[in-house]
């Protein structure tokens, strides 16, 4: 409702400001001195329209949405022992005595094709001798607190933030919901007070670490007595592990790798100068009405009964018609005018001389924003996105890069794929930073960025002993 009252205040405003203009003309006034004319002449206009005015800026003054900022985020690093290369890999999968060998030939096909190199980290469970190859619940636990401890702590030792003075806890993790749950198991390490408002995103897939951000930040603009949010973005591969033999189905195991991340979203004030990104805009679209972008990626047993999820061959397309109903919604407000102009010129012609036939002309988005995280869910959405929106191989390579190094962390993709940025420096104070990711449902969400300083390198970056072997010559 608020925004709506914010709309109908400036169009007032705007046509108060037009009628004075109006009424200078028609009176051959200056306009300088239409307010003494008012005053002498329609003294009761004149003090019915300050009065109005005055109220009208009052109230946009304590109901306006407050300044939302990235103050740091965090990335889980796990240790060396848990790389999970092409050699270990395949020797855990000949182990195992649930998949036939067709199953195996398949996935080692579609590895080979993926884009992921020999430097993603896999789930506890792969590597232990003794479980039979079954993922169990306990080994689920131990990859979840993992990954979330180790980026909390890193995230907390960064910003200096106590922990008494978070607000807000969201935690988004698709496939597991463990009960007590993961906002609990935050709760009960961290020692939050006991009026923090917690809340458990699941389901949504890869988009919903950027979603979860923009939930945040819709928390954040609403209210000063809420400050701080912390947002955990993770995903468990553990009990996602399929051991059936739809092919479908086994394509999740080829390109699904153990990652995570946490960032402090913050509107206050006082820490707004040492933190790294100001949250010009945001976006969400659901294209779920749509049975064929419902069904592209989706949980279900298999003819045995054995649960797994799907990647349907529909993806690639349904991923590529949402993200170009995405863009209709978002270009007019990022992009720049004489983009808009083409993009409007481009449509009303092709209407008229195509009959529609052909497709407007798609507006250049790297005239919007120096930067770019693409959503790195694999090589074909990499190379979707980049058809789509026309984008050449330097802005693709941060997205292309951190599938190789991290493999598909989920929802916590494009913070793997920032940190890339961070770790080559390449940005500066005041550049714009878009991110894109996609999820299960099907959901698109964008996040654009404003830096407030330039970029640096820490000390927990998950680059730090690899960037200057990137970009790779050859993906």
């Amino acid at each position: 409702m608020t925004p709506l009252i914010h709309s109908l205040q400036r169009s007032f405003l705007a046509l108060l400001f037009f009628t004075f203009l109006l009424h200078a003309t028609i009176s051959y006034i200056p306009f300088p001195k239409i307010i003494c004319h008012l005053l002498t002449t329609h003294l009761h206009f004149f003090l019915l329209s300050s009065l109005c005015t005055l109220l009208s800026l009052y109230y946009y003054y304590h109901t306006r949405p407050y300044r939302v900022f990235l103050l740091n985020y965090a990335c889980y690093k796990p240790p060396p022992n848990r790389k999970c290369s092409y050699k270990i890999g395949e020797s855990f999968l000949l182990k195992n005595v649930h998949l036939v060998q067709e199953s195996i030939d398949f996935m080692r096909n579609i590895y080979l094709k993926s884009g992921l190199g020999d430097e993603t980290y896999g789930p506890p469970f792969i590597f232990e001798d003794d479980n039979n190859n079954t993922p169990t619940l306990q080994s689920a636990n131990q990859e979840a607190q993992e990954g979330v401890f180790s980026s909390i702590d890193d995230l907390l030792a960064k910003t200096l933030i106590d922990p008494q003075s978070i607000d807000v806890v969201i935690v988004a993790c698709g496939g597991f919901s463990p009960s007590p749950s993961l906002s609990s198991l935050i709760m009960n390490r961290y020692k939050l007070k006991p009026d923090v408002k917690t809340y458990n995103l699941s389901g949504m897939g890869c988009g919903s670490g950027v979603l979860s951000i923009d939930f945040a930040a819709r928390v954040l603009r609403g209210s000063r007595k809420v400050q701080n949010a912390l947002v955990v973005i993770t995903e468990n591969i553990t009990l996602n592990w399929y051991n059936g033999e739809n092919r479908s189905m086994l394509v999740t195991n080829c390109i699904f790798r153990v990652g995570c991340a946490a960032a402090i979203v913050s509107n206050n004030p006082k820490l707004f100068e040492g933190a790294k990104m100001e949250l010009v805009h945001s976006l969400r679209t659901h294209h779920g009405a749509d049975d064929s972008a419902y069904r592209a990626a989706f949980q279900e047993e298999d003819d045995k009964g054995i649960t797994g999820v799907s990647l349907t061959k529909d993806l690639i397309r349904v991923a590529g018609i949402n993200l170009r109903q995405h863009i209709k919604i978002l270009g007019p407000r990022v992009l720049p005018l004489t983009q808009l102009t083409n993009f409007a010129y481009s449509i009303i012609m092709s209407t008229l001389l195509s009959q529609g036939k052909s497709k407007p002309v798609v507006p250049d988005f790297t005239t919007a924003f120096e930067h770019m995280c693409i959503h790195t869910g694999g090589k074909a959405v990499i190379e979707q996105v980049g058809r789509v929106l026309k984008l050449n191989d330097e802005v693709t390579e941060p997205a292309r890069m951190t599938l190789n190094r991290f493999g598909n962390t989920s929802s916590s993709l494009v913070f793997y794929e920032l940190a890339y940025f961070e770790a080559k420096k390449r940005v500066k104070k005041g550049d714009k930073m878009w991110m894109i990711a996609f999820g299960t449902g099907f959901k698109v969400g964008s996040l654009v960025w404003k830096w407030i300083q330039d970029s640096t390198q820490d000390s927990d970056n998950p680059w730090n002993d690899c960037i200057n072997n990137y970009p790779l010559k050859a993906w």
